[in-house]
């Protein structure tokens, strides 16, 4: 492995055109990215390439941009900040790349996203949803999510808000790992419901290597919250809620984030899963028009079907694709800002749904809200993307 990284340059299906020299039909448009092949986030970095190959990949079957071919040069980081920098450098300092997009991870995210700042680049990136991310002063990044960590549950506020004094919860225990995603999970809709006039009765933060939740459970079930929100990951999450089912407390909303979503989860917690709740960014089953093409296409190049990171990765081409095709060109120079301010003021159509951020390059949607509904994990807000309708109050566990 040298300095900079594994390099990867993948020429993908390339479209006929007329002409010689450059920035032609037949030079293609080189798009640079480091990502965490190796090294601690190396699993969801894989995703996050399998998403950026397909949007690549279903790009140049259409003809490619303005014309030309998408080629990736992609350089493994890995999962090192200081070679992220590395990257970035040699990427847009010397091999002179057309455009870049972001790594996997905030702490990735953020330095990269420095040395995009500091030559001008667009730079549109899947992964650095973190509150510190948008807290930088960044003016050419743009987060290719429908929604940072703190607003996932935007559509269950609303939702919880709207019903009737007399169905609305009164109360609220939370309980949330330590750490910016569970957390701002857990809290940004604590901020809203407390807001709202919903109390919390109920608080704890507990270290990432939790495995007993016994004192937590019991903290919560003698609180009889109305509603349990968990700021999980996956076996954390798991654990708590067989613990609340162990002391029989019956909350009228359970949600728990990333944990009911796993694959493994309901025979976890031994299929007593209806009526939870969590927050979802991305669902293979999700309405939007080019989601279907995704999927199918993904899966017949890869054997599997896409999941959030790969969706992620998908939507930052779509993202950098609307800019490059509305405002006409795709090289360094004068051009990027050009794609900073189209990006900046428009609202592009993805396989999340429609992104739009404000001067932060927060996006300014919510994520979805899956449920547990018949034996499976349904869409049930917002409304224009339910696949069921939302249960509540939901049935014991």
């Amino acid at each position: 492995m040298t300095a900079l990284g594994a390099t990867m340059t993948l020429a993908l299906a390339a479209c006929s055109g007329d002409g010689g020299g450059s920035n032609t039909a037949d030079d293609p448009i080189v798009i640079g990215i480091s990502l965490p092949l190796t090294g601690d986030f190396s699993e969801p970095g894989k995703g996050v390439q399998r998403g950026y190959e397909a949007w690549a990949k279903i790009t140049n079957d259409k003809g490619g941009l303005l014309g030309r071919k998408v080629e990736l040069k992609i350089l493994d980081d890995q999962s090192n900040a200081d070679r992220v920098v590395a990257d970035y450098e040699q990427l847009i300092g010397s091999d002179q790349v057309d455009l870049v997009v972001g790594p996997f991870s905030t702490r990735l995210v953020v330095p990269a996203a420095r040395v995009a700042e500091e030559y001008g680049m667009l730079f549109v990136e899947p992964a650095g949803a973190a509150k510190e991310v948008f807290e930088q002063g960044f003016k050419n990044l743009f987060y290719a999510a429908p929604a940072v960590a703190n607003d996932h549950y935007n559509h269950l506020a609303d939702y919880l808000l709207a019903l009737p004094p007399d169905q609305r919860p009164k109360t609220a225990a939370y309980a949330a790992m330590d750490d910016p995603f569970a957390q701002g999970t857990a809290y940004g809709l604590k901020e809203k419901l407390a807001a709202g006039g919903i109390r919390t009765v109920v608080d704890e933060v507990y270290p990432p290597n939790t495995t007993d939740f016994g004192s937590i459970a019991a903290k919560i079930a003698a609180s009889r919250a109305d509603l349990v929100v968990g700021g999980s990951q996956y076996q954390d999450g798991v654990n708590l809620i067989v613990a609340l089912q162990q002391l029989q407390y019956q909350p009228k909303l359970a949600a728990f984030s990333t944990a009911p979503t796993n694959p493994e989860f309901a025979a976890a917690i031994g299929n007593k899963t209806e009526g939870i709740l969590a927050p979802t960014g991305y669902t293979q089953k999700a309405p939007y028009p080019s989601n279907k093409e995704f999927v199918e296409k993904y899966t017949a190049q890869f054997g599997t079907p896409p999941e959030e990171d790969e969706a992620n990765a998908y939507t930052t081409g779509q993202v950098v694709a609307a800019a490059v095709t509305a405002v006409g060109c795709a090289e360094q120079g004068a051009c990027q800002q050009k794609l900073v301010d189209w990006v900046r003021s428009n609202t592009v159509e993805t396989v999340v749904g429609p992104l739009s951020w404000d001067a932060t390059g927060k996006p300014k949607g919510a994520h979805m809200i899956q449920q547990w509904v018949g034996g499976e994990i349904q869409i049930v807000l917002p409304a224009d993307a339910k696949e069921a309708d939302l249960i509540y109050p939901k049935p014991a566990w």
